[in-house]
């Protein structure tokens, strides 16, 4: 699509002509950075604020775009006051009182997914949930490769969403989390699906309610809905106008596993696909994920044989039930990216019997962590809790499994290590954010993977 269409688009839904609209875009991250040259792209002038004192784009914006004018060390609201637009980042809350006073007065508020959804014809496929988001888009991207497919993948996942732009795309997939849904209001996606939901984010958003409700934004417009069939919440989102698929473990899902006498495969219908012993990915979630992307692809018209071609070699994702090591008969596990209690739940429930030395803890972002403490019983032998909500998850279990108190990851690698036995499963998985110890969930990741490669 040229500029002149994509200029037509954003003044046709957003009232955004290049030649009055005066833009402001809020927050200088990764997805600050992509508005940012976007605009420049088309011709559009922008400001931007940070609040921030120095962004860590900031010198990148202004070697790229030296004229662009940046606001940095708090939110002035002149700013605010004389913006016609904005565009807010994710990683900024929506409620923040300059933002709130400024849709007030009836300034427009976009989003980079909007954005997007105007400047490209071609199909999104557009996947969000509380777990499994990250494994089902990469796991489409590589069907749609098998199937000689130009596709980009990115969203909240990888690249920001304007950066995959490009006329020779013939496919987007976008990972979506709940901040870039809650501001997202043009996407229309050709398909979309919420995979699960589970208590995340509470504290940034008022109830479990207000959560599902951004989550439900995925389904905006009239394009086919994939549907949980195996999650209560997700199946209250079907809408009778829509085209529905649903996936599940339980066999009345169109999408399903299927029991024969020769052992469980993925099914469509009544239709055998691939047997589960052939999928590169282990697990009964990465089985629903499994189905999820299968009843995706169908909608985008990959072919079979490139799905199954896929779910052969797609062995997943960094930090997600990754293995690290068998040392002396134990196993480490590397499950990091469980940033949250359904993401755990999921991982302790892929093992067999009472055999997991479970490390958790971090930021708990207001979840209730004794929605862990059935799996917790049933799989867990101890557990080893870190970070500033370590308590949180020791008050939840109530002395109903052992829990030690050790802080660091560091210090759970070692006692770990004098815990275990063979035959026994560390995994790491947090059900809490990294951010009180580390950089993001890659960071706690590396530095569980490197202390227990020390120990070898």
């Amino acid at each position: 699509m040229n500029n002149d269409a994509i200029l037509n688009r954003l003044k046709s839904q957003f009232s955004l002509d290049k030649a009055y609209a005066k833009v402001l875009v809020v927050g200088l991250g990764k997805t600050g950075m992509s508005v940012a040259y976007y605009f420049r792209q088309l011709g559009i002038k922008f400001a931007v604020v940070d609040s921030r004192d120095k962004p860590a784009l900031n010198d990148e914006l202004l070697e790229k775009m030296p004229d662009v004018p940046v606001f940095t060390g708090g939110f002035d609201e002149q700013l605010f006051e004389l913006a016609s637009h904005i565009v807010v980042s994710p990683g900024l809350s929506m409620q923040e009182p300059v933002i709130q006073q400024a849709l007030a007065r009836g300034v427009i508020a976009l989003s980079d997914i909007d954005l997007l959804a105007c400047s490209v014809n071609k199909p999104i496929v557009a996947i969000t949930g509380s777990n499994g988001k990250s494994t089902v888009t990469t796991l489409l991207g590589e069907m749609a490769k098998a199937d000689s497919v130009k596709v980009a993948t990115g969203g909240n996942l990888g690249t920001p969403a304007l950066d995959l732009i490009s006329d020779e795309i013939e496919l987007y997939i976008l990972e979506l989390s709940s901040f870039q849904l809650e501001r997202t209001t043009q996407l229309n996606a050709a398909v979309g699906t919420v995979l699960n939901i589970s208590e995340d984010h509470l504290d940034r958003y008022s109830s479990m309610d207000d959560y599902i409700t951004q989550k439900r934004n995925i389904f905006t417009g009239d394009g086919v809905m994939v549907i949980n069939a195996d999650d209560t919440e997700v199946m209250k989102m079907q809408e009778a106008s829509r085209e529905v698929i649903t996936f599940g473990l339980d066999h009345s899902a169109d999408y399903h596993i299927k029991q024969t006498e020769n052992g469980p495969f993925l099914a469509f219908k009544e239709k055998k696909i691939l047997a589960v012993n052939e999928l590169a990915i282990l697990g009964r979630h990465n089985q629903a994920n499994a189905l999820a992307a299968l009843a995706l692809a169908k909608v985008v018209k990959i072919s079979e044989k490139a799905m199954c071609d896929a779910l052969k070699h797609y062995k997943g994702l960094r930090h997600r039930m990754q293995f690290v090591a068998d040392i002396n008969g134990v196993r480490w596990v590397n499950d990091s990216k469980a940033t949250n209690i359904g993401a755990c739940i999921a991982a302790l429930q892929s093992f067999e019997g009472k055999k997991i030395i479970l490390i958790a803890g971090g930021d708990a972002k207001g979840a209730n962590m004794s929605e862990l403490l059935p799996s917790i019983i049933e799989k867990v032998q101890t557990i080893l809790v870190i970070g500033k909500d370590a308590d949180l998850i020791k008050q939840a279990v109530n002395d109903l499994v052992p829990v030690v108190e050790v802080g660091t990851l560091k210090k759970a690698v070692k006692k770990a290590k004098k815990i275990a036995d063979v035959g026994d499963i560390v995994l790491l998985s947090p059900a809490c954010a990294s951010i009180d110890q580390f950089e993001n969930y890659k960071e706690r990741g590396q530095c569980f993977a490197s202390e227990v490669k020390a120990l070898m």
